[in-house]
């Protein structure tokens, strides 16, 4: 079976039947005045209707539906990565305590619940592929939550301001990477789901959901939808990476520096981040101790520190080292670049530095 349509009926039936095999259900909601990503049961705590609104530095959300009806994938992202889900920013490895006299080591296992996640986008996708290079082979924790997950996404079918996916090659369409992919669809009046599979899983999935086969009308819908979420202002220059190389020294990462807050809030929304630091928590009484791993950023002082001081003293350094392994030493490492054009990055800034901005500024320099 290549596809089925569902409506609103079937794909809680989707939630239901996850849950049911024991998934914890994982979707974007309201909260805190952001599309978060949330434990969920019903279609009732979705953000039907919900639109954001994002520039560099802004984020707003707009609540008055489209097409006559509210769609529930409205929104472009949630505001944060699914990263943590993964890779979460805080998490103990290890504890030693004294007993009589002698020092014990115990590992603390890693928490790895069996996990559906509902509503990634293409750009999502792409990060875990990302993450998956460098961390399902090094690291155990991360290992036991990947196999643990079902991948739910949404093709999207419309971009956010601050969207730059299509120039990265990673969107809006989703390709790989996915159990199940949802294409929301509202033509003739008929809010619906064209469900596709994309793995094994995911197509034992499909075949139990009730629905009908999709129409030559449903197809063409999707293609528009999603060609209409590709028209986007923002992009990179097909040789950033080589541009960044060749201008290390230029002047106008001072000009981003003086700007720059290096409040790390770029690296804590950015779904391709994993640098860490390690910390041991040591209790009052001074027989135990917690080794913990915390997510770290380039941003920090501290995060290059070596005998005698950090290695990036100032944050034109600091921006200049964040930007060019993301677009330059990513691509040497891995053949591909650490950004997925998601613009989270560019929507929490605040005072809204843009990377696309900061490489055109380069770009135009050289």
């Amino acid at each position: 079976m290549k596809a089925r349509l569902i409506d609103k009926s079937g794909l809680q039936w989707l939630l239901d039947r996850l849950g049911s095999q024991g998934y914890e259900v994982l979707a974007p909601c309201l909260e805190n005045g952001v599309v978060e990503a949330g434990p969920v049961t019903s279609l009732e705590e979705l953000p039907a209707g919900v639109e954001e609104e994002t520039e560099a530095g802004r984020y707003r959300l707009r609540f008055d539906g489209k097409e006559g009806t509210d769609l529930l994938f409205s929104h472009a992202l949630t505001a944060m990565g699914w990263q943590r889900f993964l890779h979460p920013s805080s998490e103990p490895l290890w504890r030693a305590e004294l007993r009589g006299g002698a020092l014990e080591i115990q590992p603390l296992p890693a928490e790895a619940p069996r996990r559906a996640l509902v509503g990634l986008r293409a750009c999502d996708l792409a990060a875990i592929s990302i993450q998956d290079r460098v961390l399902a082979q090094n690291d155990p924790r991360y290992a036991r939550r990947r196999e643990n997950l079902f991948l739910v996404a949404v093709n999207c079918g419309r971009a956010a301001a601050t969207c730059f996916c299509h120039a990265m090659g990673t969107g809006p369409e989703v390709k790989q990477g996915h159990d199940l992919v949802l294409t929301e669809l509202v033509g003739g009046g008929a809010h619906r789901f064209l469900v596709e599979a994309g793995s094994e899983a995911g197509a034992g999935m499909l075949q139990a959901l009730p629905g009908r086969e999709p129409e030559a009308d449903d197809w063409e819908e999707k293609r528009a939808r999603i060609e209409a979420a590709s028209r986007q202002r923002r992009r990179l220059p097909e040789d950033t990476g080589d541009l960044l190389a060749s201008s290390l020294d230029h002047p106008h990462w001072e000009k981003v520096g003086e700007r720059c807050l290096a409040c790390g809030n770029c690296t804590s929304v950015c779904p391709t981040c994993f640098c860490s630091r390690m910390v041991e928590r040591t209790g009052l009484d001074g027989q135990q101790a917690t080794h913990w791993r915390l997510r770290d950023s380039c941003f920090d002082s501290e995060h290059s520190y070596l005998h005698g001081g950090p290695v990036r003293r100032d944050r034109a350094a600091r921006y200049r080292q964040w930007l060019t392994h993301k677009l330059h030493h990513w691509q040497a490492q891995f053949g591909t670049t650490g950004c997925t054009g998601c613009g989270r990055c560019i929507t929490w800034c605040p005072v809204g530095i843009d990377l696309t901005e900061e490489v055109a500024a380069l770009e135009v320099a050289a």
